[in-house]
C-alpha cells in the first residue's frame, strides 16, 4: 500500500493536473468575462440558465492532443452538482465536496485524503463564486458557428488577460437552442488542445440525499487509509 507521501506524489502528477482542469471546465459552465456586448448576452443567459438550475448531471468526455508530441487520449469522467457541492468520478479518483471538506478517493490505492476546503485552492471553484468568475479575467471574442451533432453551436473565444496563463486561449461551444455549454477547448502555448465534450446533461434529477457525503467508517471498514489535512 503506498504510503501518505507517496500519494501526495501520486496526486500531483498529471491525473491531477487534469482534476483540476475538470474543475477549470466546471467554472465554464456558468460564469465568464466579457469585452463583447454579443458575447456578454449569450453568456449572460448560460449563467442564469444554469444559476436556475436545483442541481447538474453530465457525463463528459476528455480529450487530450498534441500533433507534434504525438499525444492522443481520451477518457470519460461524470459529475454531480448542486449549489457549491460536487460529486466527481474522473480517471478511477472521486472528489467529493460538501462545502467544508474535499475527499479525494483513490480506489487504486486504498486511500482517502480528506482536506479542508478553506486551506485549498479548490475552495474558489464553488458555483458561488462561480457566477462572478466572468467579471475577471479574460478578453472574449465572437467566434466561429459550427453545426455538431445536429446542433448549431456558437463559439466564444476566451483570452486570458493574464500574460503568464498557460492557456493561449479557450474556446467555448454553446448550444445557441438550449443554451447550455457543449464543449470547451483549451489550448496551451505549447499548441496541446485538451477538450471536454458534454455527451450527457440533465437537470433538475432525484438525487439520493447522500450523493455529496462521505462516510469515513465504510472506507475504514474497507482497510483503506484515511489521512486528514
Amino acid at each position: 500500500m503506498a504510503t501518505t507521501c507517496e500519494l501526495f506524489k501520486t496526486l500531483n502528477l498529471l491525473p491531477m493536473k487534469k482534476l483540476s482542469l475538470v474543475i477549470l471546465f466546471l467554472t465554464s459552465l456558468v460564469g465568464f468575462s466579457q469585452n463583447s456586448a454579443k458575447a456578454k448576452g449569450l453568456l449572460d443567459e448560460v449563467s442564469n440558465k444554469v444559476a436556475s438550475y436545483d442541481n447538474i448531471s453530465l457525463t463528459f468526455d476528455y480529450i487530450l492532443d498534441n500533433d507534434k508530441e504525438n499525444i492522443h487520449q481520451k477518457t470519460s469522467g461524470n459529475v454531480l452538482i448542486k449549489k457549491d457541492k460536487y460529486h466527481l468520478d474522473f480517471m478511477g479518483i472521486e472528489r467529493i465536496f460538501d462545502t467544508k471538506n474535499i475527499y479525494t478517493i483513490v480506489h487504486d490505492d486504498e486511500e482517502v485524503v480528506i482536506t479542508d476546503a478553506a486551506n485549498t485552492d479548490d475552495s474558489e471553484f464553488t458555483p458561488s463564486k462561480i457566477l462572478t468568475f466572468y467579471q475577471k479575467g479574460y478578453n472574449f471574442l465572437w467566434d466561429k458557428q459550427q453545426k455538431i451533432n445536429g446542433k448549431n453551436i456558437q463559439f466564444i473565444k476566451l483570452l486570458p488577460i493574464n500574460t503568464n496563463d498557460e492557456n493561449h486561449h479557450i474556446m467555448l461551444g454553446i448550444d445557441t437552442k438550449t443554451k447550455d455549454i457543449q464543449q470547451v477547448v483549451y489550448t496551451n502555448k505549447n499548441n496541446t488542445n485538451t477538450t471536454f465534450k458534454i455527451s450527457s446533461f440533465k437537470t433538475n434529477s432525484n438525487i439520493p440525499k447522500n450523493s455529496f457525503s462521505f462516510d469515513e467508517g465504510t472506507y475504514k471498514n474497507k482497510g483503506y487509509m484515511i489521512t486528514k489535512l
